[in-house]
């Protein structure tokens, strides 16, 4: 099993990308060939997951231990393979897929490529809770500080934090404090 392979990237390509270390070119399939793009003919640490099938023995590349434990746990869902995977993690924002799965926002989800709603169903009920921000530091640590920000702004308008609390969970991730806060006082309103 494979952890990490440190060496020099030396090709990338639509599919993937080939890392050389002690004499030997890994090819290695990833989500966006092209975010390594300014580590060509750099030596850089990627972090890697092996795949063995019948008929292959496959390589699958990540630039962070989070996005690579996200792989590993979206893999382990019925009906999401490796392919699939990768289509997730190349178009998703971590967090925001994070938040999706265990907010059950299927809507969120089926705008990846090959998920539809049965999918994004089976994606939540078995991953649903079960993404541990041990196992995924960065974002256990990095928060979410829109999210936060919307609530203190709609603390000092004066609602309750009990209100905000169940209100939190159902909030679609957003990329900034003003989308929230619409989200939140449509919500509320209704």
């Amino acid at each position: 099993m494979y952890d990490y392979i440190i060496g020099e990237i030396t090709k990338i390509t639509p599919q993937g990308l080939t890392i050389e270390a002690g004499g030997v070119g890994y090819l290695l399939n990833v989500a966006n060939p092209y975010a390594f793009s300014a580590q060509l003919n750099a030596v850089t640490q990627v972090f890697v997951e092996q795949i063995i099938r019948e008929d292959a023995h496959l390589l699958y590349g990540f630039a962070t231990e989070d996005e690579k434990a996200i792989f590993q746990k979206l893999i382990s869902a019925k009906g999401i393979g490796p392919k699939s995977a990768l289509a997730i993690l190349a178009k998703a924002d971590l967090d925001g897929l994070v938040a999706a799965i265990d907010g059950g926002d299927v809507k969120y989800l089926t705008q990846f490529p090959g998920i539809g709603t049965k999918s994004a169903q089976q994606l939540i009920l078995d991953l649903s809770g079960k993404f541990d921000p041990q196992q995924l530091p960065s974002l256990a640590s990095a928060g979410n500080s829109a999210l936060d920000e919307a609530m203190e702004a709609l603390q000092t308008l004066g609602y309750k934090t009990s209100e905000l609390t169940k209100l939190k969970d159902k909030l679609v991730p957003a990329d900034n404090a003003e989308d929230y806060i619409r989200q939140a006082l449509k919500m509320m309103v209704k």
